[in-house]
């Protein structure tokens, strides 16, 4: 069926890949600038759907807990206990993998979800803070593990279905889900705790949260805004308009690019659209924070859905979409329905102290030591300044994965059920220039010669592709699947000298003008570590090792 086939590439993707790696960069980057990831039609609809879905379930727990009527929403949609069902069910969705990190734009086809399905499984692989720890360490998943997230997922609907939310339904979920993420980082990231957790301890803490969620949401604008001041946005406005379904005009596509086909460096204009949307990104929380009321509260609503219709819209990969809305739903159930309260008005030392230490200390810390904290921690939202890893596997060694229970089979084998090979492998191949084609990935030209001496006798793998298999859930972070996991699937699987190579590239820190970068041996560890520096690789192309500019 049309709908469901995606976009062809404008080459023979089995000829494409056994091309060396710059000549197989600039044939994949061409053809992501005019046609995305080429997602088929359907897949689209299908988020929507997902969307649709997730709003009507919070009317639904909100109705039959509260005893509110659908017809009466006008009435309660903005209440505080409306909002605390919307924050609660919202991690719910998000923990058990139905939101970012979903579907085939984040490479997940069959099955589309990980999460629950991967994270009440024991003997699946985990990522504990501390490894060697009694109880909650390990590499793999533990009963207890499973335990402590079914308590909370059952926690969690019991305070969706309560009349009324208090301490009994908020204390057990502000402590249980920091101990799961001891045990398991994927979990706590997974249940986008650095929004919704940070939000239930405001609950816990006091009676009147609404300051404090303010506090929150506001956060979480600014320092998305703060991630951007660098040279990387540019490009996620490029790769990003390039993908997006509303954005299928090729003049328009061409335009994000300085001289399409052999410029593929942001244009003006893409440059000036990121100038835009960072300043959406502080304006929104700058007006919103001290609008009283009338037009400056009005004026604050209208940036901030324009910032996030913007980025709705585009579909971005990830689809951290029913977050967005999540977003948008909080500015109007806290800035517009309260202007007279202010973030400062948090009313207790505590409180202010975990907001300050959550809010201010451990997003700072992830700006200025992004290898110290994760970007969601950091807040450092769709930035394109991220960590990221490329897993590359030597002939058929990638079957030695099968040893682990993973979350889903390898790659090519979830798209054999429904596309033929050719199909497949130029869909997965999109991926490589989803990579190059960010800042960041212009380290890779230099880094996979030093890594490998012939592409074309591995399999390329992102990282992402491998975490959403390995451990269940993915969503942009490099560090959950670095040398760490390496070493848990080296354990499990036993890979021999040159058969596993990866690199781990870490983000640019604020003020900084270097990216860190490991280069690993699954069995013999590490080959090579050094840094670059993002001022060259703004010169570069995508595909090229050196600066160069055609045409």
């Amino acid at each position: 069926m049309k709908l469901l086939a995606p976009t062809p590439p404008p080459y023979d993707p089995l000829s494409w890949v056994k091309r060396p790696l710059g000549e197989r960069g600039r044939m994949v980057c061409e053809a992501w600038a005019l046609q995305g990831y080429g997602t088929p039609p359907a897949v689209f609809g299908v988020y929507l759907v997902k969307i649709l879905a997730y709003v009507g379930a919070w009317i639904g727990f909100t109705t039959l807990s509260l005893g509110v009527h659908v017809a009466d929403i006008g009435s309660w949609w903005l209440s505080p206990a409306a909002f605390q069902k919307a924050i609660l069910w919202s991690m719910l969705f998000e923990g058990m993998g139905l939101g970012c990190g979903s579907g085939p734009l984040t490479g997940r086809y069959s099955p589309p979800i990980g999460g629950v399905l991967h994270f009440l499984r024991p003997g699946t692989t985990k990522l504990p803070v501390f490894p060697s720890a009694p109880v909650l360490g390990g590499s793999r998943r533990t009963w207890l593990d499973v335990a402590l997230y079914g308590a909370i997922v059952a926690l969690v609907l019991r305070a969706l279905l309560a009349p009324a939310i208090d301490a009994s339904h908020l204390i057990p979920l502000a402590v249980l889900i920091p101990l799961l993420g001891l045990a398991d980082k994927t979990t706590f990231l997974a249940f986008r705790a650095e929004h919704y957790w940070t939000t239930i301890v405001v609950f816990t803490l006091t009676q009147d949260f609404v300051a404090g969620a303010k506090a929150v949401q506001l956060a979480l604008w600014f320092w998305a805004g703060v991630s951007k001041l660098n040279h990387h946005f540019p490009t996620v406005i490029c790769v990003m308009t390039s993908n997006g379904p509303l954005w299928r005009i090729p003049a328009i596509r061409k335009a994000m690019y300085r001289s399409f086909p052999d410029d593929l460096r942001p244009s003006r204009l893409a440059v000036f659209l990121a100038h835009a949307g960072a300043a959406l990104e502080f304006g929104t929380p700058l007006v919103l924070a001290f609008a009283p009321g009338g037009w400056s509260l009005t004026l604050g609503i209208a940036l901030m859905l324009a910032l996030h219709t913007y980025i709705t819209s585009n579909v971005p990969m990830g689809v951290p979409l029913e977050w967005n809305v999540m977003v948008v739903y909080g500015g109007f159930a806290l800035f517009w329905a309260h202007p007279d309260v202010t973030a400062l008005d948090v009313g207790s030392l505590p409180l202010a102290i975990f907001l300050a230490v959550m809010l201010v200390g451990v997003p700072l810390l992830g700006n200025l030591r992004p290898g110290a904290v994760s970007f969601l921690c950091a807040m450092r939202y769709y930035a394109g300044n991220w960590a990221y890893g490329v897993w590359l596997f030597r002939g058929e060694s990638f079957r030695k994965l099968d040893k682990l229970t993973k979350a889903a089979p390898w790659v090519y084998d979830q798209l054999a059920r429904f596309y033929d090979r050719s199909t497949a492998v130029g869909l997965v191949g999109k991926v490589l220039a989803f990579r190059l084609m960010h800042l960041h990935g212009r380290a890779l030209p230099v880094l996979i010669p030093k890594a490998v001496e012939k592409l074309e006798d591995y399999e390329y793998l992102d990282g992402e592709i491998v975490a959403g298999m390995v451990l269940g859930w993915n969503f942009g972070d490099g560090h959950l699947h670095d040398e760490q996991l390496l070493k848990n699937v080296q354990e499990q699987c036993g890979f021999a000298p040159g058969e596993l190579r990866c690199i781990f590239v870490e983000a640019q820190p604020l003020f900084g003008d270097r990216m860190g970068y490991r280069i690993h041996d699954a069995c013999d560890g590490p080959i090579e570590s050094g840094e670059l520096t993002v001022s060259e690789m703004r010169e570069r192309q995508p595909w090229a090792a050196t600066a160069e500019v055609r045409g």
